[in-house]
């Protein structure tokens, strides 16, 4: 559900929320023809209209980007103005309960609600961020949102769909970032930093369709080696001052792993 970007003069969105994302995306937006409405409790955010509820006035998509925390508060701002004419939006990073709690909180409106995921970091991206959507007000999203530009995929048919695979995602992109960060700290402290960045590069470079299940399958095989080689890497990192998170949970996997067969 992508498409090329095109100039929508006429369409109107609103926006809750116009922090770090929400600015870029209001200014993106505008600059492809779109009336945009934003509001933030935020003055320094240059909010366009005095209100939340002003956001959906003729907008066909009401987009939230505040923070999870305030999703559900948002949310509320606006009830008492949709209707079945919009599509309700929710862009934040937040778990598939939260989700499925707006998605039923908007329902007795007539609005249709989408859960957007966002899967990359807006800032230099804009419009262009890749979103997972999912819920009642995905199709609808996309038609709206995939003409700007935006990469729209399918994240499945219920509400919570998108959010889940997000963070799905995230137990390996976080993750990875841990290992790296951990990896680069105990080289750096033992004088070879350069050869593990050298080291960390080759091997994504070198990464194919098959590394996956090379790595789970060696992991099940070999657990018990693994176990002790990652005791004896967490003894190391002690010994070099860098506590070893990632090193010790490795571990505690790979024991589990050998305990379990």
């Amino acid at each position: 559900m992508s498409g090329g970007a095109q100039a929508r003069p006429g369409l109107v969105v609103g926006m809750l929320g116009l922090g770090e994302a929400g600015g870029i995306l209001r200014e993106d937006l505008r600059a492809a023809g779109v009336t945009v409405r934003g509001y933030d409790p935020a003055p320094d955010t240059r909010p366009d209209v005095d209100g939340p509820q002003e956001v959906a006035e003729g907008a066909a998509v009401v987009l939230s980007l505040t923070t999870a925390a305030h999703a559900v508060e948002a949310a509320r701002s606006v009830i008492d103005v949709l209707g079945p004419g919009h599509v309700y939006a929710d862009g934040n990073t937040s778990s598939a309960e939260l989700k499925r709690e707006l998605a039923d909180l908007i329902a007795p409106t007539g609005a249709r609600f989408a859960d957007v995921a966002l899967m990359a970091p807006v800032p230099g991206r804009g419009l262009r961020t890749p979103m997972l959507v999912s819920g009642p007000g995905a199709g609808a999203f996309a038609e709206i949102f995939a003409p700007l530009g935006t990469p729209v995929e399918d994240g499945g048919p219920q509400p919570g769909d998108a959010a889940q695979r997000k963070l799905l995602r995230s137990v390996l992109w976080k993750g990875m970032a841990a290992v790296v960060t951990e990896a680069l700290a105990a080289a750096r402290a033992a004088g070879a930093e350069a050869w593990m960045r050298g080291e960390i590069v080759r091997l994504f470079e070198e990464a194919d369709g098959d590394l996956a299940r090379r790595m789970e399958e060696g992991s099940i095989r070999h657990a018990e080696r693994r176990m002790h080689e990652m005791r004896d890497v967490a003894a190391m990192l002690n010994g070099l001052g860098v506590r070893p998170r990632v090193a010790e949970a490795a571990a505690g996997w790979l024991e589990e792993l050998h305990d379990g067969r």
